[in-house]
């Protein structure tokens, strides 16, 4: 398999490990399924009942002539027949509430496992295969709890039972059958091994196909745009073949394995046709006896047989399990501490030669210290790829320093429990998102805190109300998926409207204004000049015209902190913040200045 961003490669597993780990999910739901394995074994009981129940209705009725006795053996069969009926329902409907059970339980540990990863995480893995994580590969376990556990449990019960009983019956004989054993287990090993390969590479090639599509679904109008539906096209081809061969590959395997396993079981009847029609010549075997041995070895080879499909389910839950217990092992590399809040001072923010770098020694923060007061508000400006984003996600622990500190009250953020320190924060990104679902619930986030009236506070002081006022049904007003239905503007002001309705002591906006039109920008810069008084800001802007009234600007320039001051001080200073306001007004200046 070609290697991209979004393989995924997998070390080999010991299959013992992993479904000890799986079958600890059974644990909460033991009841149910001891109700199932209960079923199970008196399944399992009857089937063994039948052949020997036709033994008899040969040896002591059909070949003696007597045929007083014979209807309570047809009644018998009769008996055992729908017993096994009503027990294989009750198996079969029992395993399936615990697999939906085990499901649900996987799925939900999944999720939360994923909300408390670090946003690093995501940026290294995917969407696509992230959501194969919750969706396909918990569909394949719940394939091995709803059938595959079940199966491989009557099916050891029904061997054992067989093997038993055909010793019992005439040792001679059984020897005879199971005389083709040590070939089965070769064969299947055989198949064990490249099964498990194949498999692997199929649910690997899944999960890029899953990316590739998430990707380009979501980014189709650029692919049009710049006509890039050919190469596209091109790249899903080549996912698509590559997952059309693992499976022709994984198809070949079970096409020798059932074949192979039905051979050997033929040759196994036809000895003990040969070997026990001359000893039941001969007198020293019943023929009821050879025929219930015939109808017992079907029933030895037919399990073995289905190999295949219960194999096809155990590869999906292995190959499955790996990539899951992969991710749920992954530790949130940003937990913080369990108990504690944050101090009860002021606020006062500080950063401590502060260094930083995605990867490696490549620092896009480069020792930056600064201080924010409580109550004041800072402007943050750079050219593009200056730090300034970065800083914004240090603040709020989306991503940790590599050196130096970050403070409140000089407590480090790192000592504060994560929800404590973000709860003191209102955020406004550049880039909005927006659940699906309503106005309101999209301003309230969901929490239950936030009352109809804040909702309503928050709109209106977002100058958000009388756009959601002209929508049907007004704050309950559908919000389709990412807001699609609603301008960039309209976006941005919910957005404010979301962090003004927690009433946050520091406002962060990153942004905010530059994905709307002039009228809405002034509705936000009225509504800011409002509601700032008296709450720490931090505007990151590359309109330089929305940080004149802050009361500094910080000024970055290759990830250092080059110059600091009021809007006027930094143009008298004639640096960095002067050249960048000359490039953008530079036939307004004197006009602005």
């Amino acid at each position: 398999m070609a290697a991209n961003l979004h393989d995924e490669p997998l070390e080999a597993a010991y299959d013992a490990r992993l479904l000890r780990r799986l079958l600890r999910y059974l644990v909460p739901h033991r009841r149910t399924a001891a109700v199932a394995f209960s079923a199970i074994v008196g399944h399992a009981l009857l089937q063994l009942a039948e052949p020997y129940l036709i033994k008899l209705a040969i040896d002591r009725h059909i070949l003696t002539g007597e045929l007083a006795g014979l209807e309570l053996i047809a009644a018998a069969l009769l008996v055992i027949l729908t017993g096994s009926f009503l027990l294989e329902y009750l198996e079969t409907y029992t395993m399936g509430m615990v697999g939906q059970r085990i499901m649900y339980d996987l799925r939900m540990e999944i999720y939360a496992h994923l909300q408390r990863i670090d946003v690093a995480y995501y940026d290294r893995h995917p969407v696509g295969r992230l959501m194969t994580r919750v969706t396909t590969d918990v569909d394949a376990l719940n394939d091995l709890f709803a059938s595959g556990v079940i199966s491989v449990f009557r099916d050891i019960v029904l061997l054992v039972g067989i093997m038993g009983v055909l010793l019992w019956m005439d040792w001679r004989l059984a020897l005879v059958a199971f005389s083709v054993l040590p070939l089965i287990a070769l064969v299947t090993q055989w198949f064990r091994r490249n099964a498990r390969a194949s498999y692997r590479a199929v649910r690997g090639w899944i999960a890029q196909i899953n990316a590739s599509l998430q990707e380009n679904i979501s980014g189709m109008s650029t692919v049009q745009l710049f006509r890039r539906e050919a190469r596209s096209f091109a790249a899903f081809d080549r996912l698509n073949r590559g997952h059309t061969q693992a499976n022709l590959d994984s198809i070949f395997y079970y096409a020798v394995f059932y074949p192979a396993i039905e051979l050997i079981g033929a040759v196994a009847v036809a000895a003990i046709i040969w070997y026990g029609g001359g000893w039941t010549l001969e007198g020293t075997l019943t023929l009821g006896t050879l025929v219930a041995f015939i109808q017992y070895s079907q029933r030895f080879f037919r399990p073995i047989s289905d190999l295949s499909e219960k194999f096809n389910i155990l590869q999906a839950a292995m190959a499955s399990s790996e990539r899951i217990f992969g991710l749920l092992d992954t530790p949130p590399r940003l937990a913080g501490p369990a108990a504690g809040r944050l101090p009860d001072g002021p606020g006062r923010i500080t950063f401590e030669h502060v260094w930083f770098a995605y990867r490696g020694e490549d620092y896009v923060l480069r020792d930056v210290s600064f201080s924010v007061e409580p109550g004041e508000r800072i402007g943050i400006a750079g050219a593009t790829g200056a730090g300034k984003t970065t800083l914004i996600n240090l603040l709020l622990r989306f991503y940790d320093v590599s050196r130096g500190r970050i403070a409140i009250d000089g407590v480090d953020i790192r000592e504060i429990p994560l929800d404590h320190l973000r709860r003191r924060f209102g955020l406004v990104l550049q880039d909005v998102f927006l659940f699906s679902g309503t106005i309101r619930e999209n301003i309230a986030c969901g929490a239950d805190a936030v009352s109809d009236a804040e909702v309503r506070a928050a709109a209106d002081a977002a100058h958000a109300g009388p756009f959601i006022d002209r929508l049907p049904g007004g704050l309950d007003a559908a919000v389709a998926e990412r807001g699609a239905t609603l301008s960039a503007g309209q976006k941005q002001l919910l957005s404010f409207a979301r962090a003004l309705a927690f009433d946050p002591r520091v406002l962060v906006l990153d942004e905010a204004t530059s994905n709307v039109d002039t009228a809405t920008e002034m509705l936000i810069r009225d509504a800011l000049h409002r509601l700032i008084s008296g709450r720490t800001t931090l505007a990151i802007a590359h309109r330089l015209s929305t940080l004149r009234d802050m009361d500094r600007i910080l000024v970055f320039h290759k990830g250092e902190l080059r110059e600091a001051g009021p809007h006027r001080a930094l143009l008298a200073r004639r640096g960095i913040y002067h050249t960048l306001y000359q490039l953008q007004y530079r036939d307004q200046e004197t006009a602005l200045a």
